[in-house]
């Protein structure tokens, strides 16, 4: 069987394994509405969750870019950063990124007042992809007066509190964008959920996960694949009725390293799990996909108060992770799109996963015996 000990931090050592792929931090969550309150404390600021982080190295410290539902019920983004990646975080005295206005910076040639008018519901679950020596940060930008339109934007940034926008993508409702960190075969790769036209919040283009091609990252256009290269919803899966990118994908000796999103409906619900997959260096369309998750949601993935709210029960969803020179990978998830917590898990236990249980990425079929 495959096991790798991982260290992260004074606090955590253990071993992972094919049975026990990741290990929850023991301090989790690590970052709550408690803390960010503490320092947004105007009223207008005050949040009622901390979650859906992108992560990046910044400056020496681990910088976490979350995504907090305001008390009026609009997301925005902020900005808290930590030495450890654990304890201690230091968060930015407001907003670093809210939905977009007329004085906010935009590249030349962009219709401001699109990107204002496309933001004006709020701004969520940012990732943090680091292209060429700067940040390429992607995020939900929501219609404010027309009912689930959402088009991934783009802006880019060197400090995390400073952004350029660029606007949407796509001219298409998009969810869950990751770019690749650096281009394969001369172009800049992507990977893209489609939402579903119409009514519904699971099925469909909900099941799909697709590939996308640009000459220029910045300013596209995106050639998104009309096929997908993962789709679930075939047969009894923990990622039957929706799936989609988590973090940005990272490079390892396996392949490119992809921790996605899956959600199954039950009669109790839709949990969310998270998933991995493999995509190959030279020809990211050819995945290895584990059937087995990496994570289910627990009771452990949302330690609050009784008192506190929790927004949506059985979830753990990632936007970001670390990959250390060692192979360990440490995963920043949410728990009950309610507050942030730390994963350790290493490349080998997750590829093996991908290698030895994997299932057919466009049947499901399962690729080993029972």
């Amino acid at each position: 069987m495959t096991t790798r000990d991982v260290r992260f931090g004074d606090a955590m050592t253990g071993t992972v394994s094919l049975d026990r792929p990741v290990l929850r931090h023991p301090a989790n969550p690590v970052l709550t509405a408690r803390e960010v309150n503490a320092v947004w404390r105007e009223p207008h600021l005050q949040v009622v969750t901390v979650h859906n982080a992108g992560v990046a190295r910044l400056a020496g410290r681990t910088a976490l870019l979350f995504r907090s539902h305001l008390r009026c019920g609009v997301s925005v983004l902020g900005l808290a950063t930590s030495a450890d990646g654990v304890t201690d975080w230091s968060v930015h005295p407001r907003p670093v990124l809210s939905p977009a206005t007329e004085v906010d910076l935009c590249v030349d040639g962009v219709d401001r007042r699109l990107v204002v008018e496309a933001e004006s519901g709020g701004v969520e679950d940012a990732r943090i992809n680091p292209v060429e020596g700067t940040f390429a940060v992607t995020y939900s930008a929501y219609h404010g007066g027309i009912r689930n339109r959402v088009r991934v934007s783009l802006a880019l940034t060197d400090d995390l509190t400073t952004f350029t926008r660029y606007g949407p993508m796509l001219d298409r409702d998009m969810r869950n964008v990751v770019v690749f960190p650096e281009r394969v075969g001369g172009r800049y790769v992507g990977l893209f959920r489609p939402n579903d036209v119409g009514p519904g919040d699971v099925g469909g283009a909900y099941t799909q996960i697709r590939i996308g091609y640009a000459d220029d990252y910045r300013t596209g256009p995106w050639k998104v694949a009309d096929e997908p290269v993962m789709r679930t919803g075939a047969g009894p899966s923990a990622f039957s009725d929706k799936i989609g990118p988590g973090a940005p994908p990272v490079r390892t000796p396996h392949g490119w390293l992809n921790v996605f999103h899956g959600v199954r409906t039950t009669m109790d619900g839709n949990p969310y799990v998270l998933g991995v997959a493999l995509h190959d260096l030279d020809d990211p369309g050819v995945v290895r996909m584990s059937s087995i998750p990496i994570l289910f949601p627990s009771r452990a993935d949302c330690r609050v108060p009784d008192t506190d709210y929790v927004h949506v029960p059985n979830v753990v969803f990632s936007c970001g992770l670390v990959r250390e020179d060692d192979g360990t990978v440490v995963i920043y998830y949410a728990g009950n799109d309610t507050v942030v917590n730390v994963a350790v898990t290493h490349e080998d236990v997750l590829a093996q996963l991908c290698l030895r249980y994997g299932q057919d990425p466009l049947t499901g079929r399962l690729l080993y015996a029972l």
